[in-house]
C-alpha cells in the first residue's frame, strides 16, 4: 500500500510478518506496526512497534549492533488452579511468546550476546480475585533471570493500561499511562484473550540458541 508521496510508502514487512497491522504514523513520521494480545512483530527497518496493554506484557528486545529488533504483547492464561510457582502449565504461554520473538530475532540477523531488553505492562485493570497482571510481571523477570538477560528499563505494574511505542532501531521505548481512557475496549479484549486461551493447546519445541 501506498501513499501519495514515495517518501510516506509503506515498505514490505519481514516475510513472518505480513498478517500484522501497519501503517503511515504522522506524528512518528514514519511506518507503525500495532500488534494486539497473542501477536509479535519483528523489524529491520526505521519504523516503531505500538501497542495498548492492560494486564498484558509487552517485552521490546533490539539487537543494537546489527539493527533488528521487535516486541511481543502476551499474557498468561487465568487458572486457579494453578500454583503461585513459575514453573507451571501457565508459564508455556509466556515462554512461547517469548521464544518466538528472540529466535525471530536471531534468524534475521541478530545475535544473543547484543540483546537488549525493556519491560512494560502488567497494570491491575480486569476486575478477578487473581491478579493476572501481577504474575505476568513475576513470569518475564523469572524468565529472564533464568535465561541470564538482563534488563534494562521497566514500567510495571500499577492500576491503569499503557501505551508503548518502540522504536527497534534507536531501541527508544516511550511509555503512556492511560489514566483518562475509558478502558472497557482493554478490559473486553483481554477477557476474550483469555478465553481464547484458555483450552488452547500451546505446543513448542524451540529451544534458544
Amino acid at each position: 500500500m501506498a501513499l501519495s508521496s514515495d517518501k510516506h510508502r509503506i515498505h514490505k514487512a519481514l516475510p513472518d510478518f505480513s498478517s500484522i497491522k501497519r501503517y503511515w504514523d504522522k506524528t512518528n513520521n514514519c511506518v507503525a506496526a500495532k500488534i494486539l494480545p497473542g501477536e509479535y512483530y519483528v523489524s529491520v527497518t526505521n519504523e516503531l512497534i505500538t501497542t495498548v496493554l492492560g494486564s498484558c506484557i509487552s517485552v521490546c528486545i533490539r539487537d543494537a549492533k546489527n539493527g533488528i529488533g521487535g516486541m511481543n504483547h502476551f499474557m498468561l492464561p487465568k487458572d486457579n488452579n494453578v500454583s503461585d510457582s513459575i514453573v507451571s502449565e501457565a508459564a508455556r504461554y509466556g515462554n512461547f511468546a517469548m521464544e518466538h520473538l528472540i529466535n525471530d530475532i536471531l534468524h534475521y540477523g541478530g545475535e544473543r550476546k547484543n540483546l537488549e531488553f525493556k519491560v512494560f505492562g502488567g497494570g491491575k485493570v480486569l476486575d478477578m480475585k487473581m491478579d493476572i497482571g501481577k504474575k505476568n510481571i513475576e513470569f518475564v523477570f523469572e524468565y529472564l533471570k533464568l535465561e541470564r538477560f538482563s534488563i534494562l528499563s521497566e514500567d510495571v505494574g500499577d492500576v491503569y493500561p499503557r501505551k508503548v511505542n518502540f522504536f527497534p532501531l534507536s531501541g527508544v521505548a516511550k511509555v503512556k499511562k492511560l489514566k483518562k481512557l475509558h478502558n472497557q475496549t482493554i478490559i473486553t479484549r483481554e477477557n476474550t484473550y483469555l478465553e481464547n486461551i484458555k483450552n488452547a493447546p500451546v505446543e513448542s519445541d524451540i529451544e534458544l540458541f
